[in-house]
């Protein structure tokens, strides 16, 4: 099956709306926070984040498929010493919209630059928010599954009677664990942080994701031919991410040079350039280019 790549130039409420029905698998992104990025996407005040953004999450859920993963990166902003709610605001509207909240990711961003201000500290961590349309969903959990490490070597050395047995925990819960299961398992499931290193000085982008992101997703929620979409594509790391694991892909964004910028890093495949002007008038290409 043939790989391809489209990328639509210009805003993402517009571009969406060119898309058809339930043809994506998933959609991984991180849109510009609230206040940032002004000069080069003009910058959206907190309160008026959500009102902003939910006209393109309609046109997200329209476009996923019902076996589809919508993953949000996004965080909140101090505004006068405490926290902005437009991330929950967000999240609760977009409930009202038909999408199902669930699951929430942690990405640690572990070479954070130290610093603190007089009544907090830095943020060394993002959300990555997953939502759905249905319960059931794809989900290749043995994809993302890491070596067992030191906790085997330490933990599964002298099991007690309980390690053995399924009990009910300590405090009440209900949860239960049988450590005896782990025995001799090469791999394990991880857990919902993910722990990263950044790596913005080389995308020529401000807010650049780590390949580690994206592949970790795509990993997790498709397969070889599936189609990934990122409506602020950016320096098109979900696309390349997406083209060397053999998903095809489709990235929005505003600015031409980023367009321009990802259209040259892809590897070869079949690769669409949509500009605004043309697909007004038609859904068919303005040009095809394909990358040797």
């Amino acid at each position: 099956m043939e790989i391809t790549a489209d990328i639509y130039h210009g805003d993402s409420a517009e571009q969406l709306k060119l898309l058809p029905n339930d043809s994506i698998d998933l959609i991984i992104t991180s849109p510009p926070y609230a206040d940032q990025r002004k000069s080069t996407y003009g910058g959206i005040h907190h309160d008026k984040y959500v009102e902003w953004f939910l006209p393109i999450s309609a046109q997200l859920l329209r476009v996923l498929k019902p076996t589809g993963t919508f993953v949000l990166n996004i965080k909140e902003k101090v505004v006068e010493g405490e926290r902005s709610t437009y991330v929950i605001e967000l999240i609760l509207e977009m409930r009202k919209q038909g999408w199902l909240w669930t699951e929430e990711f942690i990405w640690h961003k572990k070479n954070c630059y130290p610093g603190k201000w007089p009544n907090r500290f830095r943020d060394a961590w993002e959300r990555l928010l997953q939502f759905n349309k249905n319960r059931k969903f794809n989900m290749y959990q043995e994809e993302v599954m890491v070596p067992m490490g030191d906790w085997a070597n330490s933990r599964l050395k002298n099991l007690s009677k309980t390690d053995k047995t399924r009990d009910n925990s300590k405090v009440g819960s209900g949860f239960g664990k049988n450590i005896s299961n782990w025995l001799y398992r090469e791999k394990a499931y991880p857990a919902n942080v993910l722990h990263l290193a950044t790596e913005c000085n080389n995308k020529n982008h401000s807010a650049a994701f780590p390949e580690e992101l994206p592949e970790w997703f795509i990993k997790l929620f498709t397969k070889e031919n599936d189609r990934v979409l990122d409506p602020f594509m950016g320096s098109g790391t979900t696309l390349i991410v997406a083209n060397r694991l053999k998903r095809s892909s489709t990235g929005i964004d505003i600015v031409p040079e980023y367009c321009e910028m990802v259209k040259k890093q892809l590897n070869p495949v079949e690769l669409y350039l949509f500009e605004p002007k043309a697909v007004y008038e038609t859904t068919k290409p303005k040009r095809r280019i394909t990358l040797r």
